[in-house]
């Protein structure tokens, strides 16, 4: 299922995400399999922009790439890029953390 979620793009990948804000801890949850997105938590509010800052730090933090989100800056759902990444080398990283 994780194939799904994630696309490969000239710059990197495009991970379609659900985002919950004001959550007790930053975590992957698992996979919403009917919107087909990845769902996370957040510490930070979704006011002002914090929950975005705090989720391209968490995805930097896990990736070690630069972070960008390029759709849905303003819904909980986002699409983000992870740049300079393959494919694969994502399905890797984020089948060990679900």
């Amino acid at each position: 299922m994780i194939e799904k979620i994630i696309k490969e793009s000239k710059d990197g990948v495009l991970i379609d995400i659900d985002v919950q804000a004001n959550a007790k801890k930053n975590e992957i949850t698992g996979i919403n399999e009917w919107r087909k997105r990845l769902v996370i938590k957040i510490k930070a509010p979704a006011t002002e922009g914090k929950a975005n800052k705090e989720i391209i730090k968490f995805f930097k933090d896990i990736f070690k790439k630069d972070v960008e989100i390029v759709a849905g800056k303003l819904n909980p759902q986002k699409t983000i890029l992870i740049k300079d990444i393959k494919k694969d080398e994502a399905i890797k990283l984020l089948r060990n953390l679900i």
